[in-house]
């Protein structure tokens, strides 16, 4: 029976490091399915998993499970970037900067009430353990590793971080989702009158696409080519579609107007107004029974083409070289109006209106092929991982600083992440990734990371927490959670009148918790808790992971 004792014992045993991890992992999701009042901690319980097998003894080569749990990170926080990169900057505009500032309002305060508990309650030596309750707290896994790489960097030899953040996580949970319904009395919140003031914002008005009927009414038009009159009102629309003298055609830069004509046109929502005013009056038509020279159609044609990632729609030349006109593209399920400077990306689907034949070609010149995109860029991936890695081990020295300052294996593969993502095209890199193989490789990293973590921390759980300060965790992890959530929440709601709905999701977002964000989808019954959640996403992940370690390598130095 040595082979057995071998496999479930022997620590350095390759087939016993895998089998501990499957356990481990397997063990942590379907426990991670049970729901405990309607909320369920998901594949976090792989940490608690792992925490139970380290204590009992069950444990692997030290320098192994670090290579896991950082591989593992760098593969989660990756994914991450390349998922939240496409509209990490697009998030700063209009609306989304107030909730921007509102939730980095909520990581300041989460750092603000963790430093004042550690003046008033603990040692200048327990700073790293609160750093693991505070990540716990705010339910942020990738800030953990963060955590845990900068103390690498300054070789600490201290108790796990990981036992605070176990011990914080569970109340961090219930204490986001109830400090959400605690505003809802304390605001006064009427659900009805909420969905009704939600139904008067429709989105972006800026890109934003709207389709109207115009005819043209304005003499001084009369002449004018499609290029000219676009000039004069200086703003961009697509005319798809024009009736002249009972014939229905496609228009393209040199189509001269008439008084008369009726135009089929899409443009950004908030300029449709000054469009009609100048053009002429709003009107119905039928297209379907007009007399057509050529057979029009409208077709969703998806860009899988790698040589026209890119480029701009101006640069295609749709409409003089094709004879079609390109109304607008959808981007990750939202609807983006087709202005020249737009740069495609892969993954992308465009609404394109013209002949059968013509159609056809531009098809074929973009791609439109979905086996394509189901084939992960590979390429992409670890060249971003590969500089990321770079980025993240450049030391940045700043005054008064002991150490340097890098930004590590979650930091510097999570920018690159972000950046290649929305600019990758510049370089001819294709970081077009279907959200399933996304998830997938995301989830493997949080898995590998989150059992590491546990099965290291195991061995001392016990006596850290039970014979230590693992209630005083507990209870500064609750308030670390909940105080700055109601103190934001109260300035969203009563100083900038923020929706009920949209704040649930900002503070499920500030918080990175997706079981939060489950319970305000399922409350709210639309999309905008998911809305308010995916706007400050971005900026928020990267706020957790840079600022935790900026905290330890400032005052553990």
């Amino acid at each position: 029976m040595d082979w057995l004792e071998n496999l479930l014992f022997n620590p350095d045993s390759i087939a016993h490091i895998v089998l501990l991890y499957s356990f481990v992992i397997a063990g942590g999701v379907l426990l991670g399915k049970l729901k405990m009042m309607g909320v369920s901690l998901g594949v976090t319980f792989i940490l608690f998993v792992g925490i139970l097998m380290g204590h009992f003894g069950l444990t692997g080569n030290r320098e192994i499970l670090n290579f896991v749990q950082d591989f593992g990170l760098i593969l989660f926080v990756f994914c991450i970037g390349l998922q939240v990169g496409p509209s990490f900057f697009s998030s700063f505009k209009k609306g989304g900067v107030t909730m921007n500032l509102i939730a980095t309002g909520v990581v300041v305060l989460n750092i603000a009430v963790m430093l004042i508990l550690w003046a008033l309650l603990f040692e200048k030596e327990d700073l790293p353990m609160l750093v693991g309750v505070l990540c716990g707290a705010i339910t942020n896994t990738p800030g953990l590793g963060a955590a845990n790489e900068a103390l690498s960097q300054m070789g600490y030899t201290g108790p796990e971080i990981a036992n605070g953040y176990a011990c914080a996580y569970p109340l961090g949970v219930v204490g986001i989702i109830g400090a959400t319904i605690l505003l809802k009395y304390l605001c006064r919140v009427n659900f009805a009158k909420e969905e009704d003031e939600l139904k008067q914002e429709e989105g972006n008005p800026h890109i934003k696409p709207h389709l109207m009927h115009v005819e043209v009414h304005n003499e001084a038009l009369n002449g004018k080519t499609l290029m000219a009159v676009r000039e004069f009102l200086n703003r961009d629309f697509v005319c798809s579609r024009i009736l002249q003298n009972g014939h229905v055609s496609i228009p393209n830069r040199n189509t001269i107007f008439h008084v008369g004509d009726q135009l089929f046109i899409v443009c950004a929502e908030d300029d449709a107004e000054a469009i009609i005013a100048f053009i002429g009056k709003r009107i119905e038509v039928d297209w379907e029974h007009q007399d057509i020279s050529s057979p029009l159609v409208s077709r969703r044609i998806l860009v899988t083409q790698s040589k026209v990632n890119g480029k701009s729609l101006g640069e295609l030349h749709f409409s003089s070289i094709y004879g079609v006109n390109v109304t607008r593209i959808n981007r990750s399920g939202m609807d983006l109006f087709a202005t020249p400077h737009l740069k495609l990306q892969v993954g992308d689907r465009l609404m394109v209106v013209g002949p059968q034949d013509a159609v056809e070609r531009v098809a074929n010149k973009m791609g439109n092929s979905l086996k394509r995109l189901d084939h992960p860029n590979i390429v992409t991936i670890f060249v971003g991982i590969f500089l990321g890695i770079l980025f993240g081990s450049i030391p940045i020295a700043f005054p008064g600083i002991p150490t340097p300052v890098k930004l590590g294996l979650a930091g510097g593969p999570l920018i690159v992440a972000i950046l290649i993502a929305r600019f990758g095209y510049k370089l001819k890199l294709v970081t077009y990734t279907t959200m399933s193989a996304n998830l997938m490789l995301r989830e493997i990293g949080l898995a590998l990371f989150l059992a590491s973590v546990g099965i290291k921390a195991g061995g001392n759980f016990v006596q850290t927490v039970v014979e230590g300060d693992g209630l005083l965790y507990v209870g500064c992890g609750f308030l670390i959670t909940t105080l700055p959530l109601l103190i934001m929440g109260l300035v969203a709601r009563l100083k900038y009148k923020m929706n009920y709905f949209t704040l649930m999701g900002l503070l499920a977002g500030s918080t990175t918790d997706p079981p939060a964000l489950a319970y305000a989808n399922q409350t709210a019954g639309n999309d905008a808790p998911a809305v308010g959640y995916t706007t400050v996403y971005p900026l928020v992940m990267f706020l957790r992971i840079v600022t935790v370690q900026v905290i330890i390598l400032v005052l553990c130095g």
